[in-house]
């Protein structure tokens, strides 16, 4: 079967409405930002878009779009819509990211707060699994006979006396801090280690972490070094570790003997 004539000849005047598209556009836009016409493209029975070149200024590769129908009975166009559209050469702003996610560390200043979700998968209540630290408030009564309801008790009466805390870091909190340390700049991997005489964990300036973490991660304490007081892996290292030496030909040269002056008093009344 051939296509419906009343339908070629709707589409056939939609195609050939290029006037009536530049004539519209120039009505909403002016003429000052309306280039050549580009194509037309067929986007359903009688309807089809017109797009026409930009030549507005910051917008280089776009488009304008004017979209027409047709039908069929009817001696003109109508103008659906008319808009400006990236063309595949255009620039574009790049995607918009959440501020949640655009920040950094570094990005707070004095007075800004940065409140957490209350379903933070890196955070989990105390009672979940605890820091060892913040038991201490009641190691007098944490002995082999307490039970956990009494330690979920004594967690809930030391949360609304403001002692201890809240919450926790999750198994998963703790899993993206540690790969976090590990990859970044105080890890394994980046050039200082690399070229360090060995590893922090046998440097005598590490102050070992308490905790989960602690098998992995410490404290750099050497004032000298580029990581003084910043976690560092076990296996990060620099060249200020605490047993670096000087390969021979890095010592300075040795001075030389030292000369003895013999002249007396009566050598120089000779003279």
């Amino acid at each position: 079967m051939g296509e419906n004539p009343g339908v070629m000849m709707t589409e056939n005047v939609a195609v050939a409405a290029v006037d009536a598209a530049r004539a519209a556009l120039l009505a909403q836009v002016g003429d000052g930002v309306v280039g050549d016409y580009l194509e037309a493209v067929t986007e359903d029975e009688g309807v089809v878009t017109h797009y026409f070149g930009c030549t507005q200024t910051g917008y280089p590769g776009w488009r304008w779009a004017v979209t027409v129908a047709h039908a069929v009975e009817q001696d003109g166009v109508t103008i659906d819509e008319v808009v400006l559209l990236p063309g595949d050469d255009s620039i574009l702003a790049p995607a918009w990211v959440p501020w949640r996610e655009r920040i950094k560390s570094g990005d707070l200043g004095p007075g800004d707060l940065l409140p957490v979700d209350e379903d933070d998968p890196r955070l989990v209540p105390t009672y979940v699994t605890g820091d060892p630290g913040d038991d201490d408030f009641a190691d007098a009564s944490w002995d082999a006979e307490t039970t956990m309801a009494d330690r979920q008790q004594l967690r809930t009466v030391a949360d609304e006396l403001g002692l201890g805390r809240a919450r926790v870091l999750s198994l998963e909190g703790r899993e993206l801090a540690a790969q976090r340390w590990f990859d970044g700049e105080q890890g394994p991997d980046v050039p200082l280690a690399q070229s360090a005489p060995a590893h922090c964990g046998s440097c005598g300036f590490l102050i070992r972490l308490a905790g989960p973490l602690a098998t992995s991660f410490g404290v750099c304490a050497n004032e000298f070094a580029n990581d003084d007081a910043r976690v560092v892996a076990f296996k990060h290292g620099c060249g200020a570790h605490s047993e670096a030496q000087l390969r021979k030909k890095q010592l300075s040269p040795p001075l030389p003997d030292p000369v003895f002056d013999t002249v007396s008093r009566g050598d120089l009344e000779d003279f």
